[in-house]
């Protein structure tokens, strides 16, 4: 299914672009930073570098080479393309084999498969590998920083590349159909149902995003038998999955170039990389699906007119808007794929796949949004997943979230299933840990206990905002101690060295029984003091005190599940923020009535 679905997106890009996006069967995108220019008599004239400079540091750029040969100890050169080491046999690295080795080896593999053309750029280049010499030749031109990166070659004068010269697309094509048809017995490809010559080894998934989270920089695999255990029945390597040499070069084409990091189909967070595309009938409104998700779940953090852009779509979404009025140009039935994966070693691990219709899609995030309203809300604009995530990591880094928690977050707001159940006790941590119980962690906190209670998982509601008649005793207890955190504001100010939040809050949240009977007693004090400045306001939080105690259990709990834990943390944000409301709503009795800060 999910190679399948890949495939039908490369058929798609190469009809839609042809060589601009994907390449053809027979060659692959890869990684280019110079260009050797040789003239016509086979003398290397110039060295140009063709890397991206749009950022501040040069990045190589992709380029449609001939496919590279597959990677193994041996000496393995490619057609008309390849680092300096097969170049010009030179490398700033220890080689395990003697460098004249590898230029020899690409010498003579260039000299056969060129050797009855006569096209004027490959007589050029086999007259500059057989003069070139490794030990006598001047090699003023080569530079330092290109040693060991990809090169390519051109005619001087000439705009495209030798390997794009007509005759050299003819010997390449040539090569790949028969070796194709020479060495694989055809079998059903499991990805097209035809019988034809299967791919003994699939190309490597590559990408940025990958090789940061633990991939191979060589590259790793979806399909790969690799050791006797994987084999069955006599059947090793690519047989034990058969797969078709085009398949397998169309799917893997197609998820290398949704990896990429400047297509804006790829999100990155955590261990886990998300890709998604779209299938429709019009190529333009697949264009604007992606496009459309990609800014929901990848918002840009700097860029004002994206922002502003984009927030209007969000908020529809959170609203529960139909997609007919968020997107007036997208089809709701338009097919929509997301796949999270997760790099182990040469491996890749599917995290999670979706296939479903983008107004699904929709209905999914916007019940996601759904699950985390407050009441009021706590921010200008719905938050990106990045947002969340941090809520979760510690000094609030994005390398300290949780590796696991990002993919799992993100495949349950795409399916609508459960959110990840670490959430909720790293949430817990966080807070207890570092006491900031801010807007987006509490709303964290709700979704996840709203959503498992819809599902059935927990039988108690959770408020969108402040429930004076909700008589859980987690929810309830969160309040009192928000109303005794106030009582001891109001006595001793805000500058005392710490607050009850700050000594008791884990104690209070996690073993209630412990430490609530001590609060109770030093609140007296507080309210006695409170009384001789300002009886008025005693008088508020008493009853404020008294109204919460009345719906609490006669014996104070000797412990909270996770679950309940989350309870208090959201009664105690309600709590909290209902002063902030009254505050808002009245004047204040003077100019010192004490109030809570964020």
């Amino acid at each position: 299914m999910i190679l399948t679905a890949l495939n039908d997106y490369y058929q798609r890009l190469l009809a839609n672009s042809g060589l601009a996006k994907v390449p053809p069967y027979g060659f692959s995108e890869q990684q280019i930073s110079y260009c050797l220019v040789l003239s016509k008599d086979g003398v290397l004239v110039d060295i140009e570098d063709v890397r991206d400079t749009s950022d501040k540091k040069p990045r190589a750029k992709f380029l449609s080479v001939p496919n590279p040969q597959k990677k193994s100890v041996n000496i393995s050169p490619n057609f008309l393309w390849g680092n300096s080491q097969y170049l010009v046999g030179l490398s700033s690295k220890p080689m395990k084999r003697s460098i004249r080795d590898y230029f020899e080896s690409f010498r003579k593999r260039t000299a056969l498969l060129t050797a009855t053309s006569t096209d004027v750029g490959l007589i050029a280049i086999n007259k500059f590998l057989a003069s070139w010499s490794l030990d006598e030749t001047d090699k003023s031109l080569i530079r330092n920083e290109m040693l060991d990166l990809n090169c390519i070659f051109k005619l001087d004068g000439d705009f495209e590349y030798l390997h794009n010269r007509p005759a050299a697309l003819t010997l390449w094509n040539d090569e790949v159909a028969s070796k194709v048809e020479d060495n694989r017995a055809r079998q059903q490809c499991l990805i097209t149902g035809k019988y034809l010559p299967v791919a003994r080894l699939h190309d490597p998934i590559k990408g940025g995003f990958l090789a940061a989270q633990g991939g191979k920089s060589s590259g790793v695999s979806i399909v790969s038998f690799n050791a006797e255990a994987y084999t069955s029945y006599g059947k090793d390597q690519g047989d034990n999955a058969p797969v078709s040499e085009a398949a397998a070069f169309g799917y893997t084409t197609a998820l290398n170039y949704l990896l990429r990091r400047n297509n804006g189909q790829c999100i990155s967070i955590g261990d886990t990389s998300t890709v998604f595309w779209a299938i429709a009938t019009d190529a333009a409104q697949a264009s604007a699906a992606e496009s459309l998700f990609g800014l929901v779940f990848n918002m840009p953090a700097d860029d004002k007119s994206e922002l502003t852009q984009i927030k209007p779509v969000l908020e529809k979404i959170a609203q529960g808007k139909p997609l007919a009025e968020i997107a007036p140009d997208l089809a709701e039935g338009t097919r929509f794929y997301v796949l999270g994966l997760a790099p182990n070693a040469s491996r890749l691990s599917i995290r999670y796949w979706l296939d479903t219709s983008f107004g699904e899609l929709a209905q999914h995030v916007a019940q996601h949004f759904k699950d985390l309203a407050l009441d009021p809300l706590p921010w200008r604009e719905p938050p990106s997943v990045w947002r969340l995530l941090i809520q979760t990591a510690s000094q609030g880094k994005s390398e300290n979230i949780p590796p696991q928690l990002a993919g799992e977050l993100l495949r349950s707001i795409i399916t609508g299933q459960r959110y990840p159940r670490m959430l909720l006790a790293q949430l817990v941590q966080r807070i207890r840990a570092d006491g900031d119980l801010n807007g987006l962690r509490a709303a964290l906190l709700k979704a996840v206990l709203v959503r498992d209670y819809r599902k059935g998982f927990i039988q108690e509601e959770i408020p969108m905002g402040l429930d004076e008649q909700n008589m859980l005793p987690a929810y309830r207890l969160g309040r009192l101690f928000a109303v005794l955190e106030r009582i001891q504001e109001g006595a001793l100010g805000k500058d005392v060295n710490a607050t009850i939040a700050d000594r008791y809050y884990g104690t209070a949240s996690s073993v209630p029984y412990s430490v609530f009977p001590r609060l109770l007693a030093g609140c007296k004090n507080h309210l006695s003091k409170i009384r001789k400045d300002k009886p008025g306001y005693a008088v508020n939080l008493n009853k404020d005190l008294a109204s919460v105690i009345e719906g609490l259990p006669s014996e104070f709990p000797k412990h909270f599940s996770i679950e309940q834990q989350g309870q208090f943390a959201i009664g105690y944000y309600h709590q909290k923020q209902s002063y902030f409301a009254k505050k808002a709503d009245t004047t204040a009795e003077s100019d010192n009535t004490p109030t809570l800060g964020d």
